[in-house]
């Protein structure tokens, strides 16, 4: 695990949207410092009614982690309510969706991936989990606590990332087990492949 980044969701840069509506914490972005990015993992906040930017090229993925929801609209292809923790919803970037508050803020992990370069698979764990390294990915703690083989404990609002590099310098797979009631504990992984 040496190859893999730590981070807390109170450690991430905060950038706000430039439509006021909300904010983004990145988590990571392949390549690193790009501004062309073949993958991209961040937590956004949303805190009112707008519009999500359209990215041609991409395939998105959002789920998600608090709040009560919110309704996501592109008449007549997209209509789907985004309202439990956990559920991943892949659509297409080049569709410029309008989300609509279900009550309050929510927050949300977002994996944005080139399609022509990556695509994400957004796993929800609430048992046992064996992550393998693939081309990259993240694995975020939305609820409990979670045991990794090798020692580390994570705590909601925690998580792990790597990149290509780190995935080919590391071989085999990370396990995760969580600690005390399963019910309770909810994680995310992201693979990038």
């Amino acid at each position: 695990m040496i190859a893999w980044q730590h981070f807390t969701f109170d450690d991430l840069p905060v950038s706000p949207w430039r439509n006021g509506g909300g904010e983004t914490r990145e988590i990571f972005s392949f390549p690193a410092g790009g501004h062309d990015f073949d993958w991209r993992a961040s937590i956004a906040t949303i805190a009112q009614d707008g519009p999500f930017s359209a990215f041609p090229g991409i395939d998105r993925s959002i789920t998600l982690l608090s709040g009560e929801g919110v309704h996501l609209e592109a008449q007549p292809d997209v209509d789907h309510l985004l309202v439990v923790a956990g559920e991943p919803f892949a659509f297409s970037g080049d569709t410029a969706l309008h989300a609509r508050l279900m009550g309050g803020v929510t927050t949300d992990f977002n994996i944005m991936t080139r399609r022509t370069e990556c695509a994400a698979r957004v796993i929800a764990a609430r048992e046992h989990l064996t992550v393998t390294r693939e081309k990259g990915g993240v694995i975020y703690v939305i609820s409990g606590m979670w045991q990794l083989a090798d020692g580390p404990l994570l705590r909601a609002g925690e998580g792990y990332y790597w990149s290509e590099t780190a995935a080919q310098s590391q071989q085999g797979s990370v396990s995760l087990t969580p600690v005390a009631q399963q019910q309770r504990c909810l994680l995310l992984w992201a693979a990038i492949s």
